[in-house]
């Protein structure tokens, strides 16, 4: 994993980088959470799609919910950057949709974008 600070609008945004999949329980969502903010003090970060395991694109498993709540638990905004067209299910569209709208957790498609959102919320 590899971390690098930007800062954006004077916010520091953590763009976290791996080939690994770090988020895939509850447990590596806030170790994830723990170990960006000790290595760089932000507390809002950009992750792949592709470091998030895919349990967490299927509601039913729960992940996305208790994950979703735990960033919101601990004030942690992040964007999730990738493309989300590739699933079909209609109520993970709609949990995009509305996370979007808030202010916790992003879906968006690169990470500029992710960084541009991060910076003015």
């Amino acid at each position: 994993m590899n971390i690098k600070l930007i800062t954006e609008n004077g916010t520091d945004i953590a763009v976290v980088e791996s080939s690994e999949i770090l988020i895939y329980d509850i447990q590596s969502a806030l170790d994830l959470m723990a170990t960006v903010s000790y290595q760089t003090g932000a507390d809002r970060f950009v992750l792949n799609k592709s470091a998030v395991d895919e349990k967490f694109f299927d509601l039913s498993s729960r992940l996305a919910g208790e994950v979703l709540q735990k960033f919101t638990n601990y004030r942690v905004k992040v964007a999730i950057i990738g493309d989300f067209s590739i699933y079909s299910s209609k109520s993970l569209k709609d949990f995009i949709y509305e996370s979007n709208k808030a202010n916790h957790i992003f879906f968006l498609p690169n990470e500029q974008q992710a960084i541009e959102r991060l910076s003015n919320i």
